[in-house]
């Protein structure tokens, strides 16, 4: 095996200047596996640096982030149960772990090892504390505090430190990160909320959509900086920290160049995108996909000229990108420094970085995970673009391993190990000022823990006194934290002569007004003077977000004040009736304010769709454009006007829970809909609710009991819909209309374009709606239906108010109502029971003074047709899962109210 390891490493390295691997080649050996030494010949670098191999397998398997406690211990979660095959079967078994390594020596080398935590669901978020570590595992929002209380290096105390829930979906698209901020609160990636340990209680506070995906870091002044895969940008929402809004589609000028091109030097072609994602002529990645792990360099014993940049994983790429921070009139734009070029390369097609990590030695860590496949099973289906090309390869056999590495140059010397956990809070103090910014922030996470105001008289005069504005900085902060900040302190902070101490001081002044003083609002407002327009940017956020009187008439003017591009670009947006967070929002549905349950469903709805949705389809519901591919060209459908969004509600809960596949609309689209099964009821009911009330649509809400019925229906399909498949399983539209007679009690004659095919037509009452309006149809013959679709079209706040609908054989003798509720937007869905009939009768039972009852279309549904016997048996049997449900799979909607 080592002589077929050694000729792949020769190869890659001999290829020049990409290693490629022909996808049309009919006998490819597998990719072996490489030694870390091997591997380590394998890299190719930038300036001078290397990477120095830490920890590596078998000591560590399929490491996903790695954290360092008080004292310098490394805690690394292993997901040792991450796509173990093809299928990533048994994926969800409790064998993953949290791994703890530390130095006796104090040297940095890491000679002892315990299993810190163990039977593990897929751990994904660590946070040292200053009395044991937080955890999250997979599908929970749970957060546990485990302690090691005999200090062997092994939990054995356990207790939920905050209660969260489960949490659904596919891992790829749960929570990362967990970052004690310099603010003092936590934050995460995907989740717009953050958290504050306050005592004994836990503060949970909103923010807004940070459309982050796997890690989170923050830079030397608290900006939380998040990167996201599915929409293929990289960073995102970095513009202010995300508590005051995401700006991340303001413009497309936040990247100098051609910033999301990637320049791998491994041609696998083993992309989620398929063939629009990968240069044909060596197939190399040609754009960001799986950018994740990001970190913004704040150690002390590398060159200056890398402290403050932005780097982040590419593991589909085999790469790591630098870039270049650059803050110009309030306003930051990114730039890869390396033209066509990488920071780090790798010619091995397993090198995975997936997350880097600031060390207390002042170096970068950098976590590989070392295996073949990157991908999710959900993005690996049979029939997707990806998984002939893992077989090909064998990817899936290369399994079980992972490096952790460390960035270091030439004169590197590492810094000295730390020993927070034994000191006193007077030692952290003098932590603050450290070079170093996993130090400072250490010592501050541990002085708020502490919660120690005895200190606090030092930390006022480093307030005001520390030649370092970094230490000035962190000592406002800490005092924040300790609730020992004063009114004198922040002044002092906003007269400061470094901008980023003024800004800090407006921040920290923040506190102080939620707790009723708000002396220091004039010394806020008069900041729209300074020469820095990032503190006068900070001004109008601060503004916005504690909504003090007159805010509105202060931002408007300071707007109008100063040109600099920051204060015009996101100071325009954040004016009161802009939208806050700076992202074009969908018209919520027109007409009177939404009942309760409906509106929550509404403002769920939008939060999932902020957090996950927005990846593929935009933040607008167009869908998300493929850089570099033609205009129009889109990531995945628009939901805008979709048929199978807006159309009979078991359509958009079967895509949800099972997945799509294959072309729609004649179109194919690089992002396949993924099963969201795993998320429980409410999740889709509120998603699907907020897409078909949203981007210019209007549609009926589903309920928690629409998705039960539809998820006990199909609980056994294992396979992903396609468009033609779904349709046909559903109910259908009548295509006789033009036989029917039809008849009303208002505006009979008008009766008959309610099915005459033109939308721009309809029927109405020509009176407004009161109880006992009626429209009726005579199909003809009888039919068996099992319900209705009133769309009132461009009238749309001319639906029924209430209605009841019943049903008769000859006309006369009609029975008890099969359907009641009420229309909530323009298209209005009535379902119920099966049930023979000739005649159809809907009254109006709600009113409404001051508009008429319209109807643009009208549609009657019957059952789907049955599955067709087969008339000989098949070579292959079709599993029975693959089937379209027939009529009796998929249970009518039973007669409800329009939401529980």
């Amino acid at each position: 095996m080592k002589t077929i390891c050694l000729a792949w490493l020769l190869v890659g390295i001999a290829l020049s200047p990409t290693t490629s691997f022909a996808a049309d080649a009919t006998n490819v050996p597998a990719i072996p596996y490489l030694t870390p030494e091997e591997e380590a010949k394998t890299f190719v670098y930038q300036d001078g640096y290397s990477l120095q191999l830490v920890l590596s397998d078998p000591i560590i398997k399929e490491p996903v982030l790695c954290v360092f406690d008080g004292n310098g211990r490394m805690f690394v979660a292993e997901m040792r149960s991450y796509m173990q095959d093809v299928d990533g079967k048994n994926e969800h078994a409790r064998v993953s772990r949290i791994s703890l390594h530390w130095s006796s020596k104090n040297n940095g080398v890491y000679d002892k090892h315990t299993v810190f935590a163990d039977n593990l669901l897929l751990p994904r978020m660590i946070l040292p504390l200053a009395d044991g570590v937080l955890v999250n595992e997979t599908d929970s929002e749970d957060l546990w505090l485990y302690r090691d209380t005999k200090g062997d290096g092994v939990a054995d105390h356990k207790e939920l430190f905050r209660t969260g829930g489960p949490r659904g979906g596919n891992l790829e698209h749960q929570p990362s990160g967990l970052i004690w901020d310099l603010d003092n609160w936590i934050y995460m990636a995907v989740n717009s909320y953050r958290l504050r340990i306050q005592g004994t209680n836990i503060l949970q506070e909103p923010t807004a959509a940070n459309n982050g995906q796997w890690g989170l870091c923050q830079d030397d002044y608290g900006k939380t900086w998040f990167v996201n895969a599915g929409y293929e940008s990289g960073p995102l929402n970095f513009q202010t920290p995300i508590i005051y809004g995401g700006f991340q589609y303001v413009e497309k000028l936040e990247f100098r160049d051609d910033f999301g091109a990637v320049w791998p030097l491994v041609g696998l072609a083993d992309v989620q995108g398929g063939t629009v994602r990968f240069r044909p002529e060596d197939k190399t990645l040609n754009h960001f996909t799986g950018t994740c792990g990001e970190e913004i360099y704040r150690g002390d014993r590398l060159p200056a000229d890398l402290r403050g940049d932005l780097l982040f994983c590419e593991p589909v790429g085999r790469l790591i990108r630098r870039s270049k921070v650059e803050v110009e009139e309030a306003f930051t734009w990114l730039r890869n420094p390396y033209e066509k070029s990488e920071f780090i390369r790798s010619t091995d097609p397993n090198f995975r970085p997936i997350n880097l990590a600031n060390a207390p030695d002042g170096s970068l860590y950098v976590v590989d995970m070392y295996r073949g496949v990157i991908q999710e099973s959900a993005w690996v289906n049979p029939g997707s673009y990806l998984r002939p090309v893992v077989q090909k390869y064998q990817l899936d056999k290369n399994i079980g391993r992972g490096r952790i590495w460390r960035l270091v140059n030439k004169k590197f010397k590492p810094g000295p190990a730390p020993h927070m956990l034994d000191e006193k809070p007077a030692q952290w103090v003098k932590h603050l000022e450290n070079p170093n910014g996993w130090w400072r922030d250490t010592a501050q996470k541990l002085l708020v823990l502490r919660g120690d105001k005895s200190v606090a008289p030092a930390l006022i005069k480093m307030a005001r006194d520390n030649a370092n504005h970094l230490a000035r900085i962190h000592a406002l902060w800490t005092l924040e934290g300790l609730d020992a900040l004063s009114d004198a302190i922040v002044h002092t902070a906003l007269v400061d002569r470094h901008p980023q101490v003024r800004i800090a001081g407006i921040r920290v002044s923040e506190s102080l007004y939620k707790k009723g003083d708000h002396s220091l609002v004039p010394d806020i407002c008069a900041l729209t003077n300074d020469l820095d327009s990032s503190v006068v940017l900070q001004a109008i956020l601060t503004a916005n977000y504690l909504k003090w009187p007159n805010y509105g008439e202060f931002i408007r003017a300071t707007v109008a004040g100063n040109p600099a591009h920051g204060i015009q670009v996101m100071g325009g947006q954040i004016s009161p009736g802009a939208v806050a967070t700076g992202k074009a929002k969908p018209a919520p549905p027109a007409g009177p304010p939404l009942p309760a349950l409906e509106a929550k469903l509404m403002a769920n709805g939008e939060i999932i769709y902020q957090q996950l949705c927005f990846a593929c389809h935009g933040p607008d519901g167009k869908g998300a454009p493929v850089s570099g591919a033609p205009a129009g060209v889109t990531t995945a459908p628009p939901l805008g006007g979709s048929r199978t969004a807006t159309g009979y509600r078991d359509g958009i809960i079967c895509v949800v829970l099972k997945g799509l596949a294959g072309p729609v609309n004649g179109s194919n689209y690089t992002a396949q809909m993924v099963a969201m099964q795993s998320n429980d009821d409410a999740w889709i009911a509120a998603v699907t609710s907020y897409i078909r009330n949203s981007f210019g649509n209007h549609s009926s809400f589903i309920t928690t009991n629409d998705v039960a019925r539809v998820r006990a229906a199909i609980k056994n399909r294992a396979d992903p819909w396609t468009l033609d498949e779904l349709m046909s399983s559903l109910p259908q539209p009548l295509t006789n209309r033009q036989q029917w007679k039809l008849t009303a009690s208002n505006n009979r004659a008008s009766a008959p374009l309610a099915v005459d095919g033109n939308p721009a037509t309809r029927y109405d009452t020509r009176t407004p709606q009161v109880p006992g309006m009626w429209f009726q149809i005579d199909l003809r013959r009888k039919t068996t239906v099992l319900g209705l679709e009133l769309d009132a079209g461009s009238s749309t706040l001319d639906y029924p108010r209430g209605y009841k609908v019943e049903l008769s054989l000859d006309g006369e003798k009609w029975g008890e109502p099969v359907a009641t509720g009420r229309g909530t937007g323009a298209l209005t869905e009535i379902a119920f029971p099966p049930a023979q009939t000739q005649f159809i009768r809907i009254t109006q039972t709600g009113s409404d003074p001051g508009l008429f009852w319209s109807i643009h279309e009208l549609q009657v549904l019957t059952p789907p047709p049955p599955i067709p016997k087969l008339t000989a048996k098949p070579a292959t049997p079709t599993p029975a899962s693959t089937l379209p449900p027939s009529p009796a799979t998929l249970p009518p909607i039973p007669q409800k109210p329009a939401v529980e």
